[in-house]
């Protein structure tokens, strides 16, 4: 078998996440698709592909990193260039280059970063419907608390109340190297923000789940005492719903 590290950008919107879950083109996923291109490729079903995270239905990717195993020896220039031949339009591999049988993309990660994207003009601009969240409320968004309660997620904390319950999960501590909202200036939106997230590794939906209970405390729902409790102690109901997968995007993975 041949090894091959590869850096993969798409738009999660018309597939039910990364991981294949075998239910064909009513369900296509993003796995599937390029398992589909390496196998016509390498003229073989024997392919196999590791990735550093399954990103949910409707997220996006600029950065997920895979390594992909085949048994052909072929040039990762060529791998490339002939993946993007075949690939759907809104997958694309970046960079391509041979690597070890050794490597885990998810275990050797040293962190991941996370940008949830989202506007709160009064009418969204259709033209931003795949990448971002439109959030809406009564009244405008306290951003200045919720700049506040991202400093709050900072660090190493249990993440159980912030996360999907899985009982094969051994822990929920996870530790957030950084935690920030930005305002951003584009001809398509006059609100424009980001909740950027650097994190070592996270629980499934840990950061709609944060990013959900940020927007809960910006409406005034919820105040920052809920987050420091819900970080504190294993919660039976969760502080708010989950962001929408929409606005999400995984950026970079670092090793």
């Amino acid at each position: 078998m041949y090894h091959h590290r590869l850096t993969v950008s798409y738009k999660g919107t018309d597939y039910y996440g990364w991981q294949d879950i075998g239910e064909g083109k009513d369900k296509p996923t993003l796995q599937a698709n390029i398992q589909t291109v390496l196998e016509k490729i390498a003229k073989s079903t024997d392919c196999t592909i590791a990735t550093a995270s399954r990103t949910d239905a409707g997220v996006h990717a600029q950065g997920q990193v895979i390594k992909v195993s085949i048994p052909l020896a072929i040039d990762s220039k060529k791998l490339l260039l002939g993946m993007n031949s075949l690939l759907a339009d809104d997958i694309r591999v970046l960079h391509c280059h041979p690597y070890t049988k050794a490597f885990n993309p998810n275990k050797d990660s040293i962190s991941k970063e996370y940008h949830y994207s989202f506007c709160t003009d009064p009418i969204h601009n259709p033209l931003l419907n795949d990448s971002m969240a439109h959030i809406t409320s009564q009244k405008p968004l306290d951003i200045i608390r919720m700049k506040e309660a991202c400093q709050l997620f900072i660090g190493e904390h249990d993440f159980y109340s912030f996360a999907k319950r899985d009982t094969t999960m051994h822990s929920t501590l996870r530790t957030v190297i950084s935690c920030e909202l930005i305002q951003h200036t584009s001809s398509l939106a006059t609100t424009l923000y980001s909740i950027n997230i650097v994190g070592e590794g996270f629980l499934r939906y840990m950061v709609r789940y944060m990013v959900g209970a940020l927007f809960a405390l910006g409406k005034g729902e919820i105040e920052l005492c809920d987050i420091v409790d819900a970080l504190a102690h294993h919660k039976g109901e969760k502080l708010s719903a989950k962001a929408k997968a929409r606005g999400l995007c995984l950026i970079e993975v670092s090793y």
